[in-house]
């Protein structure tokens, strides 16, 4: 368990106002919904807002640590995972019509059901995968 000071509940609440605002500003901006799977989709067929939504995630994280001077704790897999676990991760968000940013920020928002069943799903299976696999290391 890690132990989390008032630091790190305001960056943390910072944080889910800015995610809150960027994904209400995308679907009154241009009626996109900010998921990231069809962020990527629509940035690989060249539409400018959201490649510059995803071009402003990473250096929204840079930002942070710049301003807090701060850098974010790094802990990665063997490639063959990381690999392993993006396919799966890709193949999850084909089948569930989208991804957890998608679904759990923005659909449950909406109070779609469709997206409340698919984000308690996303929810169940990572979490049955830790428990097989365990998590990242420590």
């Amino acid at each position: 368990m890690v132990a989390l000071s008032a630091h790190d509940w305001l960056l943390s609440l910072a944080g889910g106002v800015l995610i809150g605002l960027s994904a209400g500003g995308l679907m009154l901006a241009v009626g996109q919904i900010a998921g990231i799977s069809g962020l990527f989709k629509h940035a690989l067929h060249g539409r400018v807002e959201s490649i510059l939504f995803l071009v402003g995630l990473p250096l929204g994280a840079l930002l942070v640590s710049a301003v807090t001077g701060e850098a974010a704790p790094v802990a990665f897999a063997a490639p063959w995972r990381l690999v392993l676990a993006g396919l799966l991760v890709g193949i999850g968000a084909r089948l569930g019509n989208g991804c957890t940013s998608g679904h759990a920020v923005c659909g449950i928002a909406r109070l779609s059901v469709r997206s409340l069943v698919a984000t308690v799903v996303f929810m169940a299976v990572g979490m049955a995968v830790v428990a097989v696999v365990g998590g990242a290391p420590s």
